[in-house]
């Protein structure tokens, strides 16, 4: 395997500078700052479409992590286009919240605390303060990783409320897309709260964040793994009452592997060894969305017995991480080859080789799925850290 491994790390380190060459080619918004809101499948930038939060953190993110690799003071300076345009427009100083959008002139759209957005903007940040050293980044960090603790955690039940308004009240609608449940407790938002979490742990030592992503670790263990069948239930309200909705395989082998991360970060032992057991067994569950030409299914719902029968890029980038890391847990040869086949997928269907980036997705007659290049939901986080995962993990002579 050792010859098939090194050619893996070779394209996937090919893929990364691809993926972010073009979003520092297409991305830019020269016009009104920061990063172009929406790019179309077919490439043509919308002008004024609304700049969402979790676009520009992910952005942040991706640029900064990839820096640490590529050493490209290109990338680094996107990062710090990136930090600028979060810290001056999407940060509420007011409130200490985030935006979760703006209009084209940089005014607030929708004003709410998305606490999934509030995450990702302390991922991103927390990133950013590695390679620049900049106080500013980490003390908007620790400001939202406190707002989140002052007002989205339930000392009741445990775990974290969806959002607020600006002014951190109540809010009718929790949801963070039309497709969501309305909620109060979601998978999705307890699982990059502690993504979130253990990224500032890394720059930040503080033994009360330390706890926190212990507690939320296991909390999560405690209500969204489901032991018997491994995958991940999705929806509840305050009281943990479950609301059934389908199997999300993209998030089931997300989890499986970014959760061990939380944990070894946390470095508490018996999460870690819990969390091992947990990342094997939702990657073998995950193999019921492969399908025969080594792409991931989206979504199948159980209660109607369909499956949402589309592959989407998001989904076929978490396969490649929580495939490889079941193979370094267990050295089950078979993890591999669902990596290697699933890579062989994206290379023919999802990569797009006339203009760069990946595609959103194909149906299952292998159609393209006509959405964004760059958008709301679509962007460099989830491809750029396959490579950069995988990169690091792959050793070989």
């Amino acid at each position: 395997m050792s010859i098939e491994l090194k050619q893996l790390k070779s394209e996937l380190t090919i893929e990364l500078d691809s993926i972010l060459n073009y979003w520092s080619k297409n991305t830019i918004d020269d016009h009104n700052g920061g990063f172009i809101g929406q790019i179309d499948a077919n490439e043509n930038a919308i002008e004024n479409a609304e700049k969402g939060s979790v676009l520009n953190a992910r952005i942040l993110w991706s640029f900064s992590a990839s820096y640490q690799s590529t050493k490209n003071e290109e990338h680094k300076k996107l990062a710090k286009r990136a930090f600028e345009f979060l810290s001056t427009y999407f940060y509420d100083v007011e409130f200490g919240g985030l935006f979760w959008s703006i209009n084209v002139d940089k005014t607030p759209k929708d004003s709410k605390n998305q606490i999934y957005a509030l995450a990702f903007a302390i991922y991103g940040l927390s990133e950013y303060y590695v390679i620049s050293k900049d106080e500013k980044a980490l003390t908007i960090a620790i400001n939202l990783y406190l707002k989140i603790q002052k007002y989205s955690y339930d000392p009741k039940n445990k775990g974290y409320l969806e959002a607020f308004t600006r002014d951190w009240q109540p809010i009718d609608d929790l949801r963070l897309s039309d497709k969501d449940a309305n909620e109060k407790k979601t998978m999705n938002t307890h699982l990059h709260i502690v993504e979130a979490y253990a990224n500032l742990f890394k720059v930040w030592k503080d033994k009360t964040l330390q706890n926190d992503i212990i507690e939320l670790l296991q909390t999560i263990e405690k209500h969204f793994i489901h032991t018997e069948t491994g995958h991940l239930h999705l929806f509840f309200d305050e009281n943990w009452i479950e609301k059934p909705d389908v199997i999300s395989y993209g998030h089931d082998i997300e989890a499986a592997w970014l959760l061990l991360q939380c944990a070894e970060i946390a470095e508490e032992e018996k999460l870690i060894a819990n969390y091992k057991k947990h990342a094997v067994q939702m990657a073998e569950v995950t193999k019921e969305g492969l399908d025969i030409d080594g792409g991931l299914w989206y979504e199948f719902d159980p209660e109607k017995n369909k499956l949402i029968a589309e592959k989407h890029w998001w989904v076929q980038a978490e396969a490649l991480i929580g495939f490889y890391n079941a193979y370094q847990l267990t050295e089950n040869e078979s993890y591999l080859n669902i990596v290697l086949k699933n890579w062989e997928f994206i290379k023919k269907h999802i990569l797009d080789k006339q203009n760069g980036e990946w595609f959103w997705g194909i149906n299952k007659d292998n159609s393209l799925i006509e959405k964004d290049k760059a958008g709301f939901w679509k962007c460099p986080y989830h491809n750029s850290r396959a490579c950069l995962e995988l990169i690091h993990r792959i050793k070989t002579e």
